[in-house]
């Protein structure tokens, strides 16, 4: 009997940042690794011709799902009227985006709020200036969930660590706005880094998203391959299946292989040799254990 699994991808960042026309060939290399598609950061203007990426794409046999970029300029939380309606406009450029290269999900830290590296730092606020940002997250998103309704596309809010955000960090976080927002075209996504950090189990943070958790990211304690860290993927498979998870799962490997004390490793390093062997052994491990939780 053959048991399908979930459709697999890799962040574009695996292979360059900013990912340009030169970079195409890197897609056949994704496909053979097991890729079933890419996740591309949203484009910045001038980057990439989008009938031109969807075309490569298609060659490639490779789908495509997006990943929202914030900043403190374009930033739906923000007091700053100028930086919230950016973010609001930004939202509806990735929407946009999204219909140009066929993708259905655009994923993020869709409420903006960038932290540390965005050289903002932590600070606390009152009662009242937290409810003040979270009405003005969930009003910016009810304005882009409209659009991206009306196109056929789901945003995903992604939670994030408390180092790089201070707006959502637990999946009960994104949880709440998401349903603060209640529209069908948004949900939360999941990223297992950020989840080992802020979620007391990875498991029952899955599932209690359930029906809500629209995108998911495999990603270890380590942001290495998947199968070299602590995280207990077998557990996360069975968690995915028991909710019925049929979406699509991206690995974001960070590569770890200076480990002399003072290398940031938050900085991201681009690739010295090919590590498509990794790749796919880790889609193989992950595929295997999504596998073995179906038949269960």
């Amino acid at each position: 009997m053959t048991v399908k699994t979930n459709p697999i991808g890799v962040i574009s960042m695996f292979y360059a940042r900013p990912f340009g026309r030169e970079h195409f060939p890197t897609l056949a290399r994704a496909k053979k690794a097991g890729c079933d598609f890419i996740e591309l950061l949203v484009p910045e203007p001038g980057e990439l011709d989008l009938a031109e990426t969807k075309a490569a794409l298609a060659d490639n046999g490779l789908g495509v799902v997006l990943a929202a970029r914030v900043n403190l300029a374009r930033d739906i939380s923000s007091a700053d009227e100028a930086a919230q309606q950016a973010g609001i406009r930004y939202l509806e450029t990735c929407i946009e985006t999204a219909t140009a290269l066929g993708a259905t999900i655009v994923g993020g830290p869709l409420y903006g709020a960038p932290m540390v590296f965005a050289g903002r730092a932590p600070a606390p606020v009152t009662e009242d200036e937290r409810r003040r940002r979270i009405d003005r997250v969930v009003s910016g998103l009810k304005k882009a969930c409209r659009r991206a309704g009306n196109a056929g596309v789901t945003l995903g809010l992604e939670p994030l660590n408390r180092f790089e955000t201070d707006i959502a960090n637990t999946t009960r976080h994104g949880l709440a706005i998401v349903e603060a927002v209640d529209s069908p075209a948004l949900g939360v996504m999941l990223d297992t880094f950020h989840m080992n950090m802020e979620d007391p189990s990875i498991p029952d943070a899955i599932r209690r998203a359930g029906k809500r958790l629209v995108h998911f990211q495999a990603n270890e304690n380590n942001r290495g391959f998947v199968g070299s860290g602590h995280i207990n993927w077998p557990a996360v498979a069975r968690a995915l299946a028991d909710i019925g998870y049929a979406g699509p799962i991206t690995l974001e490997p960070f590569r770890r292989d200076d480990e002399r004390p003072g290398v940031p490793l938050a900085q991201w390093r681009a690739p010295q040799r090919d590590e498509d062997g990794e790749l796919a052994r880790s889609i193989a491990y992950l595929k295997a254990a999504l596998a073995f939780a179906a038949r269960a």
